[in-house]
C-alpha cells in the first residue's frame, strides 16, 4: 500500500512538472471608439460629413491562442493563432479567414533563435514598425503613412506561406529574415515576398532598418495568383502591383519621460494597378470611384515623433510625416500630422482622444493620389481630411 501511494505520489509530481514545461495562453485586445470625418466619399460620390462607431482605429481588435512547450535542452514548440475582427458589427476583420490575423507554428531555440512557418507579420513591420507612431498605441493605424504604402502600422498586410527566420538578442542586436512562397504551380515568382531586417536596442537608444519585396501582390499586374504570399481576396494587400519595394531605417532616444523619433521609409511600386481601402473594404478605384492608379509610384516617407508621460497615466504624444510622391511624371506630396492624448484607467484599460490631419496636391486630378485617405477610412472627395477619434482600449 505504501509503495502504490509513493508510486501515485511520484506520478502526480511528474505530471505536475510536465504541465508546467508547456503553456497556452488566451489573450486579446479590443480597440474601439467613435470617429468623426470632415469628409468621406458616400455611395453617390460625393464627399459627405460622417459619424461612425468603428473598430481597431489605433490597433488591431483581435482574440488569439499562443503556447510554447519545452522540448528540452534549449528547446521550444512555439505557435499562435490570432483572429482580428470587427468590433462594431462582429464581422472578420480578414474575410474568409479563420485565422487572418496570425497563425504560425515554429521552434525556438534559446541560443539560435526562432524558426517559424505560416501566416506572418513581414520582418519590416517587426523591427522598424516599432519606431514610428503608426505602428504603437500613441498613434496607431489612423496615423498610417499615405495609404500605409510602407506596411508599418501593423494592421492590414500579413504574409501567407511564410518562412521566417529571427535571432536571438547579442549585445543589443537583433536580425530577421523571411520568404513567402506563391505556392503556384509553375509560377514561383509570381506573388511572393522576401526581406531581412535589423534592429538594435541598448539603454536608451533604439535603432532598426530593414528591406522588404513583394513581386506581383494581390496577383497584380502581371499574373492570377491572388491567393499567394499577399491575399487579395481578403484584403490583405495595400497595392495590387507587379512589384513593391520597401527601405526603411529609423530611430529614437528615451530621456526621463520623453520619446523622441526619426524615421525614413522609401516604397517603389511598379506597374500598380490599385490601391486597397482597409477601412472600407473595397479597391479604391473600383469600389469609391475616385480615380485610377496605374504606372509607377515612389514615396518617401519622413517621419518626425514624440512621446511625452505627464504622469504614469496620462501622456501626450504626437507625429508629423511628409512623403513625397513620383508618378508617372507628377510630383505629389502629402502633410499627414497626429496628435493624441491618453489616459490609462488601470493596467488594461485606457481612454483616448486622438486627431489626424492629411492634405495632398501635386497628383493628377483624375488620379486615387488626389484624394486624402487616412488609414482605416474611406477617402475624402477632395485633397484634404481631418478625423477625429475618442476610443476605448482593453486588453486581456
Amino acid at each position: 500500500m505504501k509503495k502504490s501511494l509513493l508510486a501515485a505520489a511520484i506520478s502526480g509530481v511528474l505530471a505536475t512538472a510536465a504541465q508546467a514545461q508547456s503553456s497556452v495562453t488566451l489573450y486579446g485586445l479590443i480597440d474601439t471608439g467613435l470617429v468623426y470625418t470632415n469628409n468621406q466619399v458616400g455611395a453617390n460620390g460625393q464627399g459627405h460629413r460622417n459619424w461612425q462607431e468603428n473598430s481597431s482605429s489605433t490597433q488591431n481588435t483581435v482574440f488569439g491562442l499562443k503556447g510554447s512547450e519545452d522540448l528540452g535542452g534549449g528547446n521550444h514548440a512555439v505557435f499562435k493563432l490570432e483572429q482580428g475582427f470587427n468590433l462594431n458589427n462582429g464581422t472578420q476583420a480578414f474575410p474568409g479567414d479563420g485565422f487572418g490575423s496570425q497563425a504560425w507554428v515554429g521552434l525556438e531555440n534559446d541560443k539560435y533563435g526562432t524558426l517559424t512557418l505560416g501566416r506572418q507579420f513581414d520582418v519590416v513591420n517587426d523591427l522598424l514598425g516599432p519606431l514610428s507612431a503608426e505602428a504603437n498605441t500613441w498613434g496607431g493605424s489612423i496615423a498610417a503613412h499615405p495609404f500605409e504604402n510602407d506596411n508599418l502600422a501593423a494592421d492590414s498586410v500579413v504574409v501567407n506561406n511564410t518562412v521566417k527566420y529571427a535571432s536571438p538578442t547579442l549585445f543589443g542586436v537583433t536580425g530577421e529574415a523571411m520568404y513567402s512562397f506563391s505556392n503556384k504551380a509553375g509560377a514561383f515568382a509570381n506573388n511572393r515576398a522576401y526581406g531581412f531586417a535589423l534592429s538594435y536596442a541598448q539603454g536608451p537608444v533604439n535603432v532598426a532598418a530593414g528591406y522588404l519585396q513583394f513581386n506581383n501582390a494581390g496577383g497584380g499586374a502581371l499574373g492570377t495568383n491572388a491567393n499567394g504570399a499577399i491575399s487579395l481576396s481578403d484584403g490583405s494587400t495595400n497595392f495590387v502591383a507587379a512589384r513593391q519595394r520597401i527601405w526603411g531605417v529609423g530611430g529614437n532616444y528615451t530621456f526621463g519621460p520623453a520619446t523622441v523619433g526619426l524615421v525614413w521609409s522609401h516604397t517603389q511600386i511598379d506597374q500598380a494597378v490599385d490601391v486597397f481601402s482597409f477601412g472600407s473594404g473595397y479597391l479604391v478605384s473600383g469600389g469609391a470611384g475616385v480615380g485610377t492608379l496605374a504606372g509607377t509610384l515612389r514615396m518617401d516617407n519622413y517621419e518626425v515623433n514624440a512621446k511625452y508621460a505627464l504622469t504614469p497615466a496620462l501622456s501626450v504624444s504626437g507625429a508629423y510625416t511628409f512623403t513625397a510622391g513620383a508618378y508617372n511624371g507628377s510630383s505629389p506630396d502629402w502633410n499627414t500630422a497626429m496628435l493624441q492624448t491618453d489616459y490609462s484607467l488601470s493596467k488594461r484599460t485606457d481612454v483616448y482622444l486622438e486627431g489626424v490631419y492629411q492634405h495632398v496636391h501635386g497628383a493628377p486630378a483624375n488620379s486615387v493620389l488626389a484624394h486624402a485617405m487616412i488609414n482605416t477610412l474611406s477617402p475624402s472627395s477632395t485633397g484634404t481630411q481631418v478625423a477625429v477619434t475618442v476610443g476605448l482600449r482593453h486588453t486581456f
